[in-house]
Order: structure tokens, then C-alpha cells, then sequence
């Protein structure tokens, strides 16, 4: 797939196109020809540099597994074959920027460092840490725009999300949404952090064989509906707090309330992903409380050749 997103390319005066949905057998011609086929695809749009794997942006499945094949997908992130890194190079792709997710053992351990953390800042923190309202998941997700719009903005990558884009996607999550898995900080009545959490429901979709109907019939979608609140792992997919209100604590609070609520309390483990590789500030702090960095996944670039012309 080829993609092009004025919205990045606005936002950061840039003229990048991406591809994404990257499949293929282990043979460099057949690589190369998909690749050239999204090069002029983007040529035409007017774009001179191409990125990926993403699937459109970096709000959603991007980045190609580069370490950890040794462990399943989580909900939401890529898996490929470990030879898509050699195919990708070889077609004169080169390293763009690094992903990092990591893996919660010890819970107890992490929430035991957690509420360390989380006493400094408490009697002077003057947020309100409360569960996501999941029965007003439409004005619920405008604040989580909110928050993630001003939280993300200077990370590498980002773009904002549209109002139709967080529609689509609450629509999408909303049947995988569990109580007590979304939290959201707020001063006054204003949205200044949250955080998110997912059941990971490629556990069970590895026991349906990947089949939601049988004959016609929606059995494996009801057997996930109905399994979804006995799975035992997790992904952390979202924690941010807007600028103004980092370093005060809010963040440590909203990772304990969630872990406590989730792990402690149900029994789940899991992985928070993804973070960038230099984003230095959460990458510690995530070693201080027992994470350990168990995948890595990298976007790739490479320049779009004008085309050449014959002369005659």
C-alpha cells in the first residue's frame, strides 16, 4: 500500500509519502518491483521521500519487528517474517527511527516502585485520576483527542488526530473497551493526561484460528465477546500528559492506577508499546519501575527519484 497524508506533510512542511501492509516472499525483485510501484504512485502525488511500514500514520500499526520475534503480537502492533529487514534494506531503505515495547514480569515489583514515585507528588498534585466514563465514549474520546493532540505533538512522527478519525476509532475499540482499563487525569474540569489499556485478544483469536464465523455463523466473535474479560494479558497503548503538567507526577499516577486495576486486581501481564528510542524521559522511567525492553521496531526512508527523462 501507498499513502499520502497532506495533513503530515502540512504540519511539518515535509514530502513524505508512506507504504505500509508490506507482504512478501523472500526475493528482492519482487520486493523491489512493490516498491517502485508506490515510489511512482507517490511521484505523482509530488512527494520525493518515502517511509514505512505505516499503515497511513503513526496512529495506528506502523513499524516493522526487527527484535523479539521470539514473542506473539499484542493487539494492535505488526509481525512479520525476520527476513523483511534484509528485503527492506536491500531495496535502499535506511533506518528512520527506532520503536521500543516493553514488558511488565513483576507487576507487584513495578507497583511497588509506582506508589514510591507516586507519594512525592500526591499531597501536591492537584489532579483527579478517575476510570474513562464508558458510557460517554463520545465525549470521552474528545477529551482523549484533546489530551493526545497537545501530549504528542513533538514526537517524531505525529500527526493529530481528526475528529472523524477518533469517531472511527472509538467505534472500532469500543466492543474491546473493559472498566477500569482507560484513565483519564483532570485539573478543573480539563483533560490534562490519560491513559489506555486493551485486553489482548490475539490470545484468543490463536485459539479461534484466527476465524470469527464458521459456517456463516458468528462463533468465534461471540467467543470473544464472551472471553474478552478472562484474558490474562495486556497491552498499555497510550500514556501521555500535555506538557504544561509533566514532572509533576501526574504520569506515574495514571501507569499505577491502571496496573492496579489490571494487573494486580485481574491478574494480567503485559506490554506497554510503543515508545521511541529517544524518547529518554519515559524510556527510564520505564526501567526504574522493572520494564524490560522486549521488541524493537523501526520505520525506514528512502528518497523518490524524479523520473528520468530520454532525450531524443
Amino acid at each position: 500500500m501507498a499513502s499520502d497524508d497532506p495533513n503530515y506533510n502540512s504540519l511539518r512542511q515535509s514530502n513524505v509519502g508512506c507504504f505500509g501492509l508490506f507482504e512478501s516472499i523472500d526475493d528482492h525483485d519482487a520486493a523491489s518491483a512493490l516498491f517502485d510501484a508506490a515510489a511512482s504512485w507517490l511521484r505523482r502525488k509530488g512527494r520525493t521521500e518515502m517511509m514505512g511500514p505505516i499503515d497511513y500514520s503513526t496512529n495506528y500499526v506502523c513499524g516493522l519487528l526487527i527484535d523479539g520475534f521470539q514473542f506473539p503480537p499484542t493487539i494492535l502492533t505488526a509481525h512479520n517474517p525476520s527476513y523483511y529487514q534484509h528485503l527492506i534494506e536491500s531495496c535502499g531503505f535506511i533506518k528512520a527511527k527506532d520503536w521500543y515495547a516493553w514488558w511488565f514480569a513483576d507487576p507487584a515489583k513495578a507497583v511497588a516502585q509506582l506508589r514510591r514515585f507516586a507519594a512525592r507528588f500526591e499531597t501536591r498534585c492537584p489532579a483527579l485520576i478517575r476510570p474513562a466514563n464508558l458510557r460517554n465514549l463520545r465525549d470521552e474520546s474528545r477529551r482523549l483527542r484533546e489530551v493526545y493532540n497537545q501530549a504528542w505533538e513533538k514526537n517524531w512522527g505525529f500527526v493529530p488526530f481528526t475528529q472523524a478519525e477518533i469517531e472511527f476509532m472509538t467505534k472500532e475499540l469500543k466492543p474491546l473497551l473493559v472498566p477500569e482499563f482507560a484513565w483519564i487525569a483532570e485539573i478543573g474540569n480539563e483533560p490534562v493526561g490519560f491513559t489506555l489499556c486493551l485486553p489482548d485478544i490475539n490470545v484468543v483469536l490463536r485459539d479461534l484460528d484466527g476465524r470469527l464465523t464458521r459456517f456463516g455463523l458468528p462463533i468465534g466473535l461471540i467467543k470473544l465477546l464472551l472471553h474478552k474479560k478472562r484474558i490474562r494479558k495486556g497491552r498499555l497503548i497510550a500514556l501521555g500528559v500535555i506538557e504544561k503538567y509533566r514532572r509533576t507526577g501526574i504520569a506515574e499516577m495514571l501507569v499505577l492506577r491502571v496496573m492496579e486495576e489490571t494487573m494486580l486486581k485481574r491478574g494480567i501481564t503485559g506490554e506497554l508499546s510503543m515508545t521511541l528510542e529517544d524518547n529518554f524521559m519515559i524510556n527510564r522511567f520505564l526501567e526504574a519501575i522493572g520494564a524490560h525492553r522486549y521488541k524493537t521496531y523501526r520505520i525506514y526512508s528512502r528518497s523518490i527519484p524524479l523520473r528520468r527523462t530520454l532525450n531524443r
